[in-house]
């Protein structure tokens, strides 16, 4: 078999697989990119504590990951050098044409493996940034130090959005903007878009009436998701719809903090924490809005599932989201972080809930999971290509 016609090794490298978009998107690349054309890997790291674990969506799609357990673990300049080190021999090992990481601490330690070991091509896709709200200014000005490093030794940065790439370049200057290509995210989302609205499974559950206003947040419990946000809104709109319910889909560390916030409140009748949910189709039908309240965002793969299932999304503008809503024609953005502007958009779309035809075909045709693959397959032959030359 000759270079040419022999598949193309692909390891994708990811810090760890929990719960979000990441894991998602990463773990359906590596099942769709394979034979003939394609051999594909997955690395990740260990989950850390109270962390929610997708392992088993990524067992479910006949992936088994190669677990690097420090891979999962935040920076740690001594106990990572041991990380690199097992990266650089698994990769040595494995002999990849390209290794495509993903978000930062992966990032990091996969680059300067894979450039150690000579990997041919080396790209990383941004699937948001650590710089704003996540850190202090001297942590995120070292991370910033370590992209701009790692940025030199990618064949190309991949970002989600225009609006990404315009940050990257512009505002934190990572690397030029010819060097970053935007490829929006590739879900399968063909189970959201069968699922009929309104179709019931969720709120019996939950036991909440057919008729009562439901309000939900999708994700995990930590601190960039602004949930104080969410709860203090849920206040606002109950003082116009007593008969709302709200319910908080996920976990995570904040969900104390959280629970206190509610009962100091007064909000324990009406608002739901249901923890994991793996089966999503049925909640994004049942819910009336679908709640974005976060301090920064990437792309959020919750917004793209909900669209898809025809569930009207109300959002900070922070981001990858304006983007993402097509800067408010699929979506109802609020410019502030405030608990009144958020309720007052809750109660808006309940009263007049958009058509969701629009955004439901918007989400499939550019977020579909073959449209990425095909763009990828274009974009590894190119720069091997580029690189025999």
């Amino acid at each position: 078999m000759t270079e040419q016609t022999r598949p193309i090794r692909i390891m994708n490298v990811i810090a760890r697989l929990n719960i979000g978009g990441p894991a998602v998107a990463v773990t359906l690349l590596t099942e769709r990119m394979g034979a003939p054309d394609f051999e594909s890997v997955l690395v990740c790291g260990s989950i850390e504590p109270g962390e929610g674990d997708m392992t088993y969506y990524a067992l479910q799609k006949g992936i088994e990951p190669i677990v690097i357990p420090e891979l999962g673990r935040s920076l740690n300049p001594i106990r990572d050098l041991r990380t690199l080190w097992k990266m650089y021999q698994l990769i040595r090992t494995w002999k990849p044409d390209v290794v495509h990481t993903h978000a930062a601490k992966a990032g990091f330690v996969g680059r300067v493996a894979a450039r150690l070991a000579g990997v041919p091509v080396i790209i990383h896709t941004f699937h948001g940034h650590v710089f704003r709200g996540y850190f202090s200014p001297s942590k995120t000005r070292f991370f910033l130090m370590l992209e701009r490093l790692t940025a030199r030794m990618s064949d190309t940065i991949i970002t989600l959005s225009d609006g990404l790439r315009r940050e990257l370049a512009e505002d934190y200057r990572i690397t030029r903007k010819g060097r970053i290509t935007v490829l929006p995210l590739g879900l399968d989302l063909e189970s959201f878009r069968m699922t009929a609205r309104k179709s019931g499974g969720f709120r019996e559950k939950w036991k909440v009436a057919e008729d009562a206003p439901l309000i939900g947040l999708v994700g995990r419990l930590t601190p960039i998701k602004n949930h104080r946000l969410f709860v203090e809104a849920a206040a606002e709109v109950l003082k116009q719809r007593p008969n709302a319910r709200f319910a908080i889909v996920g976990d995570g560390e904040l969900r104390e903090e959280i629970e206190g916030l509610v009962d100091r409140i007064g909000l324990r009748e009406a608002m739901i924490f249901t923890g994991w949910e793996r089966d999503l189709p049925p909640v994004y039908s049942d819910l009336d809005v679908l709640v974005i309240s976060s301090i920064n965002e990437g792309t959020p793969v919750t917004v793209i599932e909900g669209l898809a299932a025809g569930c009207p999304v109300v959002a900070t503008a922070v981001g990858g989201v304006p983007d993402l809503l097509d800067q408010g024609e699929l979506g109802r953005l609020v410019e502030e972080q405030s608990a009144t502007a958020l309720g007052t958009a809750i109660l808006e779309t309940l009263a007049n809930p958009p058509d969701p035809q629009l955004a439901q075909q918007r989400m499939i045709d550019r977020y579909g999971i073959d449209r990425l693959v095909t763009d990828l397959s274009g974009l590894y032959r190119g720069l091997l290509a580029k690189k025999r030359r």
